[in-house]
């Protein structure tokens, strides 16, 4: 316990000094904000759904094969409204906003259920990299555009019965009239509109003027999934700059490169636990 409260004094004494912070976000940190998909919240939720199909935590019912879109979007309009438009299950978020908000800082995040925006963090500073569940695209697609799903996806969690929903809610593209998707990125179907390239923008942006300086590069709940969009260019960009630093919570995965282990903190720990701790 003291080794881990040197690193939280330490990180601390970082926060304050830094001249910039990019936080750089995965799946670990909306676990820790309540955001679990087996268990006690997936039996909350996806009971009737577990009786019928088989399945044992969200992420799986994502992948099942249901034989109609009616069942289809039943199982989706329910993920969606649970895990993006209901209230965030806990305050992590709101905290780590305390954290930094008289900071320069901007988020890249591999995460798509729009809590950074939701707890107030500034949307001109977040780069949601792989998508967003309040967004649709078309599945083909045959444009490049996304559009808001907030009232469509209500109404199919509102008006779903026995797993399905009514089949004149199925969502259908405006232009060319194939089938909706969700917009994630899973594959190279994913669309870039004009919000995710504006975005992007922003975040070159910021890491090319903070190429210099006093900067901290806070990983919070990034695995090895995809390690290439976040741990690896921070990794990177600290090595590059002999006056930043890289910090690194995860709970079990908490780890550095060793070019950059000198300038390195690593907690290995809860991540809602250290922002309260740090606050």
């Amino acid at each position: 316990m003291s080794n881990y409260s040197d690193k939280i004094n330490e990180l601390k004494k970082k926060i304050k000094e830094a001249d910039a912070i990019v936080i750089g976000a995965g799946a670990g940190l909306s676990t820790a904000a309540g955001y679990t998909y087996t268990g006690e919240r997936f039996d909350k939720y996806f009971s009737d759904f577990k009786e019928k199909y088989n399945f044992d935590n969200m992420y799986y019912g994502g992948f099942y094969p249901y034989k109609t879109p009616e069942e289809f979007w039943a199982f989706w309009a329910r993920y969606i409204y649970i895990n993006r438009y209901m209230p965030i299950p806990k305050d992590t978020y709101s905290k780590l906003l305390d954290l930094v908000k008289d900071k320069d800082y901007f988020v890249l995040t591999t995460n798509v259920d729009h809590c950074f925006q939701r707890a107030g963090f500034d949307k001109e500073r977040l780069f949601y990299t792989q998508g967003d569940y309040g967004l649709f695209q078309c599945s083909v697609p045959c444009h490049n555009k996304t559009y808001d799903n907030e009232e469509i996806v209500k109404q199919m969690y509102e008006q779903q019965k026995d797993m399905k929903i009514p089949t004149e809610l199925i969502p259908k593209c405006p232009v060319c009239g194939e089938p909706m998707t969700m917009n994630l990125r899973s594959d190279d179907k994913f669309v870039e509109d004009d919000g995710w390239r504006k975005a992007y923008q922003h975040y070159v942006e910021f890491i090319e003027t903070h190429k210099t300086g006093k900067v901290l590069y806070l990983e919070l709940g990034v695995g090895y999934n995809t390690p290439v969009i976040i741990k690896y260019p921070f990794w990177q960009y600290t090595d590059e700059n002999p006056d930043a630093t890289y910090v690194c919570i995860n709970k079990g995965e908490a780890d550095t490169a060793k070019e950059i282990a000198s300038r390195s903190t690593c907690i290995n720990g809860d991540i809602d636990k250290a922002i309260n701790d740090l606050l």
